[in-house]
């Protein structure tokens, strides 16, 4: 009965806006508002459909942005739902992403707090919390970690990802094969034609950038600009590698003259 009353009859996206309040940054030379992310001051980002993707070389702050995002719609840092504490984090001493959550501000029409907050690297530490918690309630563990890694992914976003929230994908491609990923795309249309879900993700493959229907930002050292997936570094290396893939082996293999 809980979740039903969470249940709205508006279409996503739910999520309408974030923005940073630079009255509430204590010191911009410190990660993650130092990035160039942040530069100026006035960082905002606005949801205009329900699939929203960030692309960005390492180091750009993707992954902190969505932990914000996840913690300002409820969810642990390390992932999983509403309420969910996979990970122990009393002695963690990376804790960027919630504290930049701390100096945002998110607009919400309405605030839909079900969902899921999938992090690749964190997969095995919340399956294996899913199993713990069922087994724990006289239920039967969803049990993903049976599977290949791909296949368990793939099993867990097809049982988690079916019902109205907010759904934030951390690089969900790691352990997906090109055509599990196409599998992922068909989800995600199914969830952009539902109009109740809600996807922000971040993502380094040109398969899911492609995603149909979905808005697409690229962060670079000069902020967050929308883009399209064809004017990506990942699209355009991946084309020159498809074109000719030894002239493009031979040209990224060789070394620098010393």
């Amino acid at each position: 009965m809980a979740y039903r009353k969470q249940l709205t009859r508006l279409r996503a996206p739910y999520l309408k806006r974030i923005l940073l309040d630079p009255a509430r940054v204590e010191d911009w030379e410190k990660y993650p508002w130092n990035l160039p992310l942040f530069r100026g001051h006035d960082f905002e980002l606005e949801f205009t459909t329900p699939i929203t993707i960030i692309v960005g070389e390492n180091g750009t702050g993707k992954s902190t942005l969505l932990e914000a995002i996840g913690a300002l719609a409820g969810y642990d840092e390390a992932g999983g739902g509403k309420g969910y504490r996979p990970v122990d984090h009393s002695s963690a001493i990376d804790k960027s992403g919630a504290a930049l959550a701390d100096t945002f501000r998110g607009h919400w029409l309405p605030k839909v707090t079900a969902g899921w907050f999938f992090r690749a690297e964190s997969f095995y530490s919340v399956a294996r919390y899913l199993d713990h918690a069922a087994l724990e309630s006289g239920g039967a563990p969803p049990d993903f970690l049976s599977w290949s890694h791909g296949e368990g992914f793939i099993r867990f976003f097809e049982e988690r990802c079916r019902r109205q929230g907010i759904y934030i994908l951390d690089e969900p491609e790691s352990a997906l094969s090109p055509s599990r990923q196409i599998e992922l795309l068909k989800m995600l249309r199914r969830m952009d034609q539902s109009g109740t879900a809600q996807v922000i993700m971040a993502t380094h493959s040109p398969l899911l950038m492609a995603c149909p229907g979905a808005r697409l930002f690229r962060i670079s050292r000069f902020g967050l600009d929308p883009t399209d997936f064809s004017d990506t570094d990942h699209f355009r290396m991946m084309r020159d590698f498809c074109t000719d893939p030894q002239a493009f082996m031979e040209e990224a293999l060789r070394e620098d003259d010393a």
